[in-house]
């Protein structure tokens, strides 16, 4: 179910941490990750079909191009992580160079489904290059927060299942760390 009938829109800043006049504490309580990523790209909460097809979209979207696992050999096994996932968003202009006219409504929608969708798999390829692990491909019957995790924490060897309470807690922090404005 949608979060949009379950948080209330405030009017005026009282010194609250507010995401788009929402307060931050009813969004992290009762929306996941996607729409509060869905309000502050649109400016207003999802109703459920637009949270389903948002969410269906990102889905979609989660796999990277196959030559972007070879730009990890590039880097030094001890390089630090985030100099890495610095280095492979980046190529990320290389590999989805269709959408780049940032003045177009449309290519900044595009490039925004990418990013949202492709960061966690990303991040996970970084983390499990830096441990020396095979890289686990995104799962599209798992949501976006236990499908970071399967990806994080997953191995070939063995089926890994998301801690419901793990995940919830994951996507709680994705919520509170969404608005990098704050």
């Amino acid at each position: 179910a949608s979060c949009q009938s379950k948080v209330a829109f405030i009017d005026g800043d009282k010194g609250e941490l507010l995401y788009r006049g929402y307060p931050i504490e009813q969004l992290a309580e009762s929306c996941n990750f996607l729409e509060v990523a869905y309000l502050l790209k649109n400016g207003e909460l999802p109703n459920q079909t637009q949270k389903t097809t948002f969410e269906q979209t990102i889905k979609k979207h989660t796999m990277v191009h196959e030559q972007m696992v070879r730009f990890f050999q590039g880097f030094r096994r001890d390089a630090h992580p985030m100099a890495v996932m610095v280095g492979v968003v980046g190529a990320l202009a290389a590999f989805y160079h269709d959408v780049t006219d940032f003045a177009d409504p449309a290519d900044r929608d595009v490039s925004f489904v990418r990013l949202v969708a492709k960061l966690p798999t990303i991040v996970a390829m970084t983390y499990k290059y830096n441990m020396g692990q095979p890289f686990m491909y995104p799962r599209n019957d798992l949501d976006y927060t236990a499908n970071f995790m399967h990806m994080m924490f997953g191995t070939p060897c063995e089926e890994y299942k998301p801690n419901p309470v793990l995940s919830r807690a994951l996507d709680i922090i994705f919520t509170l760390h969404a608005d990098h404005e704050q």
